[in-house]
């Protein structure tokens, strides 16, 4: 196991973060534009991964789109506002956010604090702690670190399931071809009630 260690967020870093990746996406969906971070932040000129998922909070909800990654050579302000942009594009879930769903969305962004590549993904995962992420065979894929809380799943099913998001066979986690690395992610995201921030 080897990890390689990301940046700390404070709360009004986090809130920050939630708000630029909102703004983002806002300027990509009404104006086709990129936001710009602006002045930034201190930790955002930190280079390290981040995601940004995107939920609909009309009727069940689900989710509307998700973009990002573990590994960049970028400051984190333009980072966050890349993925925010990706998670509002066809190419996340199939059809880019129209600016009539913008009030119906909870933006999320989870931040990456340590990057672990482990050749043992059952011993060393910790559910809700930990994002995962698979590449193998000109597949990849990746999985919030919520998601398994959020949907009650096993260590075992979560690993599964990345698997079958990156189009691999469930079980493929445990092949000597296939890497599997956990994230530690630190998360904020819009509450749907009201919109206030909360941090995970």
């Amino acid at each position: 196991m080897s990890q390689g260690q990301g940046v700390e967020l404070s709360y009004e870093d986090g809130a920050r973060a939630v708000e630029l990746a909102r703004e983002a996406v806002e300027a990509f969906v009404r104006h086709g534009q990129r936001e710009h971070p602006g002045s930034m932040r201190e930790a955002f000129y930190e280079r390290t991964g981040a995601f940004v998922r995107l939920e609909s909070t009309r009727g069940r909800g689900s989710l509307r789109g998700c973009a990002g990654g573990y590994r960049t050579d970028d400051q984190l302000g333009h980072v966050i506002v890349d993925s925010a942009i990706g998670a509002a594009s066809e190419n996340s879930c199939g059809s880019e956010v129209t600016p009539t769903e913008l009030d119906n969305l909870t933006v999320s962004v989870c931040v990456v604090r340590n990057v672990i590549l482990t050749d043992d993904p059952l011993a060393d995962i910790d559910l809700g702690a930990h994002g995962v992420a698979i590449e193998g065979r000109g597949q990849s894929g990746w999985l919030y670190p919520t998601v398994p809380v959020e949907n009650d799943w096993s260590d075992r099913e979560y690993l599964d399931r990345t698997c079958r998001k990156a189009g691999l066979p469930p079980t493929a986690w445990q092949d000597d071809d296939v890497a599997v690395t956990l994230f530690e992610g630190h998360v904020f995201r819009e509450r749907a009630s009201d919109g206030t921030i909360e941090e995970l």
